[in-house]
């Protein structure tokens, strides 16, 4: 059952608003620079060691270029991945029934802001990194499932996005009242189905080690990617939710405000 973002009640008593910002930019203008950062560096690593190293998988120059690289950046995303989960989860709140229409703002506002890094990781493999992989085995015959294209685009990029979707769901679960109550359908769509590419990837293997479709990219085998992708779009349905709940509080926390008498 999915949740109504307007099913929890507003009939707590309204709370001054605080001088505080109830939303600060600055930690996503910082993740996002952060991640481009990483996103630039991934491609000019590409650029500069693809084709040179990166043709034979059985050179020792590809182990050092290339299987160094994917040695180090899974366990270092999912094991950074895991700490924010853990971190999420031993610090959930407790008693949100006693909850202010404020923080309960606030924490809207935090969701948006992990969404907001989220979506902006899940662009970069869903446009710029998945089109080069399609490119590059435009030109370059596959000999392994660790192609320098597949290093970045599946065993970096992919766990990067995964490890913001979940650590949204676990937010949203773990401090709004709405979301800890009741299951939210967008919510699990936006986060799980693209983050199943994943595990796609293993039958796109499978699939690659049977039949050549290098240049077939409307083949079956890749339908798998597009419509887990799509799931994405689910994120539109849970701004539904969460503006329709945040409306509200704007009304709660701005209340003792606005009916103020004004003489």
């Amino acid at each position: 059952m999915s949740i109504q973002a307007s099913s929890i009640s507003s009939a707590r008593v309204p709370s001054a608003p605080k001088a505080e910002k109830i939303f600060n930019l600055g930690p996503v203008a910082i993740g996002w620079g952060l991640l481009l950062a990483i996103y630039a560096g991934f491609r000019l690593y590409q650029g500069a060691f693809s084709f040179e190293y990166g043709l034979d998988a059985t050179s020792p120059e590809f182990a050092t270029y290339w299987i160094t690289l994917f040695q180090i950046e899974v366990p270092l995303i999912f094991g950074s991945g895991l700490c924010i989960w853990l971190y999420l989860w031993f610090t959930r709140d407790r008693d949100m029934d006693n909850m202010s229409g404020e923080t309960e703002l606030k924490r809207y506002f935090g969701l948006i802001a992990w969404f907001m890094m989220y979506t902006f990781s899940f662009l970069w493999i869903a446009s710029f990194f998945g089109e080069g992989d399609a490119t590059w085995h435009q030109t370059v015959i596959r000999d392994t499932a660790l192609t320098p294209s597949h290093i970045v685009v599946f065993y970096a990029c992919v766990p990067m996005y995964i490890v913001f979707g979940v650590s949204s769901l676990l937010y949203a679960t773990t401090r709004i009242p709405a979301f800890a109550r009741g299951y939210s359908v967008p919510l699990i769509m936006a986060v799980l189905g693209p983050g199943l590419i994943l595990p796609n990837l293993g039958f796109n293997e499978w699939g690659h080690a049977f039949w050549m479709t290098e240049e077939i990219f409307s083949h079956p085998l890749h339908w798998g990617f597009p419509i887990l992708g799509w799931t994405g779009l689910a994120l539109g349905g849970l701004f539904i939710q969460v503006i329709g709940r945040m409306a509200e509080l704007f009304k709660e926390v701005g209340g003792p405000a606005d009916s103020a008498d004004p003489a």
